[in-house]
């Protein structure tokens, strides 16, 4: 009996088990199945902050609330009543995209303030597009987001560039996560 248990033991221990990435290397190097559910992972902690039940949040996704609370425990706590809500603020890592002379480009931000401001500026720019309103756009003048790896990212207020970026079609998205191809 001792003996079955002991090797049902090393059996689960020796299961490799998925590591949140902290950078975007470390999250390209992991598997399609494996991006795939960390891509998840950031929005699901943002539809929490803003209100939803974590369970409800991992059904809009197609994911297991245990491997959520598991992934993303840095980011959440649980409260006195056993639910679970998001923390003012994380760090853990979001693969995001951002508009660059060049086109888009994917980054990874392990602040969620900085991923929010990513996110300002993202509707900022659907707004311009949209109804021609560059106020919004022209309020991220000189101002950058920091990535994972510390390097400063300016955000693209140049009008006319803008408009040439929306012209090859580099404004046309569905959501400022990366796209797992």
């Amino acid at each position: 009996m001792k003996k079955n248990k002991k090797k049902h033991k090393l059996h689960v221990s020796a299961r490799k088990k998925f590591a949140p990435p902290k950078t975007l290397e470390e999250y390209q190097a992991l598997r399609q199945r494996d991006q795939e559910l960390w891509s998840d992972i950031g929005p699901i902690v943002t539809k929490v902050k803003g209100g939803a039940t974590l369970a409800a949040a991992c059904r809009e996704f197609g994911r297991d609330s245990r491997t959520v609370q598991r992934l993303a425990k840095p980011a959440l706590r649980k409260r006195r009543n056993g639910r679970w809500a998001a923390k003012r603020v994380d760090r853990l890592l979001r693969v995001l995209q951002i508009l660059t002379p060049e086109g888009r480009r994917e980054i990874g931000i392990r602040d969620s303030r900085q991923a929010s401001m990513l996110g300002d500026y993202w509707h900022a720019i659907d707004l311009y597009r949209d109804t021609g309103d560059s106020s919004k756009v022209l309020t991220f003048r000189g101002k950058y987001v920091i990535d994972a790896d510390d390097e400063r990212f300016p955000f693209l207020t140049d009008l006319g560039e803008i408009d040439r970026q929306g012209s090859a079609g580099n404004l046309s998205f569905e959501s400022i996560y990366a796209r797992v191809a």
